[in-house]
């Protein structure tokens, strides 16, 4: 096979890997007797990619709802199969499963999602709009507040990858996301799919969803450089009311950047794969087994259907 860019794409999980191609995702996760569970399914159930996940600028935001829910989803079981969960319940645990039976699991995971969004929403936005606020007496200026407001969310998310990457497990998940990378780092340059092949590759590409999130702060302080600063309050309702739009650009950028190789391309690839220092890591050679194994299922029989 030549060398091509595909739109397969993927996510690190707990002892595992997740891909999704075009027609088939899997997922691929070490159990505790060191054997591999792969696990497959159809990666649009309806058969056909719906038009609101096709136009442009309007599916960034669909996609990524899409994707953000599969990957917790994946988590969760590769969590489950990792027997991760095998440790004694909490007192509130034992509560909710006696409470609500069968859906006590639907609730935690909601309950989770709820709590991740709201700790983004403090993080991303009411903490930094709060502390630059203090600054306007001091600093007339919308526009240089909003590059003081995106530099403060710029420190914030440096500051919770780096704490992150000081915890074990998420070292190892760290791991398994520059094995995702090496592998379909190897598949697009058209070598076959052997642990030996795959660990030469980089485990940096422009296509990364930290490549996105630092796409996404970014233009995030352009855009928030056209609200107005008069209420806080207000300023934060009209930055989610915007993150839509910037969401959106995001996505496009990152097509972009993953469809050609230019200058351009090169530049806007390049804040997000300077950070995949922070979150991947080289993985082992049981890693990228694992790799393999989730991306072997999901690559096309048609040649050209992955094609990004």
């Amino acid at each position: 096979m030549s060398e091509k860019k595909t739109s397969i794409g993927g996510q690190a999980l707990i002892e595992g890997i997740m891909m999704r191609g075009p027609v088939t995702s899997a997922m691929a996760v070490r159990l505790p007797d060191g054997t591999i569970d792969t696990e497959t399914w159809p990666t649009n159930k309806s058969g056909e990619t719906p038009w609101y996940k096709r136009a442009y600028f309007i599916r960034g935001i669909f996609n990524m709802v899409d994707t953000l829910g599969t990957g917790f989803s994946c988590l969760m079981k590769s969590a489950e199969k990792a027997g991760m969960e095998e440790e004694e319940p909490t007192k509130f645990e034992k509560w909710l499963a006696k409470t609500l039976g069968a859906s006590a699991a639907g609730v935690m995971n909601t309950m989770a999602v709820i709590l991740g969004v709201g700790l983004a929403l403090l993080l991303f936005i009411v903490i930094p709009t709060s502390v630059t606020s203090l600054l306007r007496p001091v600093i007339p200026g919308g526009r240089l507040l909003a590059l003081i407001e995106g530099l403060l969310k710029a420190v914030i998310f440096l500051c919770y990858l780096g704490l992150s990457t000081r915890l074990p497990d998420v070292k190892r998940l760290f791991s398994y996301h520059g094995g995702e990378h090496k592998t379909i780092a190897c598949y697009e340059a058209g070598e076959e799919l052997t642990v030996e092949n795959v660990r030469k590759y980089t485990r940096f590409h422009p296509r990364c969803g930290t490549s996105f999130i630092v796409l996404v702060l970014i233009i995030s302080i352009l855009v928030s450089s056209f609200i107005s600063w008069q209420s806080p309050l207000m300023r934060m309702a009209l930055k989610l009311l915007t993150l839509p739009v910037v969401i959106g650009i995001a996505y496009e950028l990152i097509k972009l950047a993953g469809r050609y190789t230019n200058p351009l391309t090169r530049l806007i690839s390049a804040p997000g794969l300077c950070l995949q220092r922070l979150t991947t890591a080289e993985p082992d050679d049981s890693m990228i087994e694992i790799a393999i194994a989730a991306m072997k299922p999901v690559i096309p029989e048609d040649a050209n259907a992955d094609n990004w």
